[in-house]
């Protein structure tokens, strides 16, 4: 389209879950108290690690760190759907729209790197138990965390800056609950390939990464706990990494479905309810996840809770 006799738009509005008025208040109410309970349990459990000093290990650190990003990811999208869901202009500008997906995306690309880091420290703790103290030492988790939240940084701020080469022009409704970019390369005037080209070489390399991490090292410690006689020392591994695989399994799979499957940048309702379970569902099933099966994360809770109470 010939931008130069077209009207650039710099405000748009989000469609929403459904323009059904009968749900608006049903799902608002279910919606409001996902989120409650997403935050208290994620920076409930990032708090909790941090105020336990026999917690600040990597394994905890790393958890810590995924509960927050968790909270992010939930707070980026969800505030602005449940006040959407009670005014009729549900209006968002055209640097609103940016910095909310600069923040989904910051905190997504994040959670990736975070689960291949924890991969890789029960790599560790389970393949190599007599050197693990001196391999994943503080430090070293240190700087696993900083470049999993810089890489995080890096790949969002690339998609943005590549955004902005986009003008909006063809229509000003975006089909979703949040600003996406999959919907908003469907509205852009501009020629969007390019960017959608870097979409899937970016995201794509980042998961095809983490994922391969992943594998790897869980096919390690399947060799490992295989080898392993007893039973005892089998079953404690199994629950050391269970909650880490179930949710690395619940993390991936719509994060595939969003941006790598071809014909992906069409946003039609698929793919609104993959975004919904992926930015609304996990972060609430991820501290449920790893705090009912970790005994210590309960023990200290349980403390904490008597000190105070």
């Amino acid at each position: 389209m010939d931008t130069k006799n077209a009207t650039l738009l710099t405000k748009f509005v989000l469609t929403g879950l459904t323009h059904q008025q009968e749900w608006q208040i049903p799902l608002f109410m279910v919606f409001l108290v996902i989120y409650l309970i997403t935050i208290v349990g994620n920076l409930g459990l990032t708090a909790l690690i941090c105020n336990e000093p026999h917690l600040h290990t990597p394994m905890y650190l790393f958890l810590g760190s995924l509960a927050f990003t968790d909270a992010w990811i939930s707070s980026t999208v969800t505030p602005k759907m449940l006040v959407n869901f009670f005014i009729k202009s549900k209006r968002i500008s055209l640097s609103e729209c940016m910095m909310q997906f600069f923040s989904f995306s910051f905190s997504a690309s994040t959670e990736c790197f975070l689960l291949a880091a924890m991969a890789y420290d029960r790599y560790v703790a389970i393949c190599n138990p007599l050197i693990y103290q001196m391999t994943m030492t503080n430090r070293l988790c240190i700087q696993l965390l900083v470049s999993s939240f810089v890489c995080g940084l890096i790949h969002s701020a690339f998609h943005v800056l590549f955004l902005l080469r986009l003008t909006f022009c063809n229509s000003y409704i975006i089909h979703h609950f949040y600003c996406d970019i999959m919907p908003l390369f469907k509205i852009s005037c501009t020629d969007p390939s390019v960017n959608v080209l870097m979409v899937f070489i970016s995201s794509g390399s980042i998961q095809v990464f983490t994922i391969l991490i992943v594998l790897v090292s869980y096919t390690l410690v399947l060799f490992t706990i295989l080898k392993r006689k007893s039973v005892q020392g089998i079953r404690k591994a199994f629950s050391t990494c269970g909650a880490h695989l179930l949710s690395v399994s619940l993390y991936y799979g719509p994060l595939l479905f969003m941006y790598v499957r071809p014909g992906s940048t069409q946003a039609d309702d698929q793919d609104m309810m993959d975004s919904l379970f992926y930015t609304v569902i996990i972060p609430l099933l991820n501290p449920i996840i790893y705090s009912l099966r970790n005994k210590k994360v309960i023990d200290s809770l349980v403390k904490m809770l008597k000190r105070n109470v």
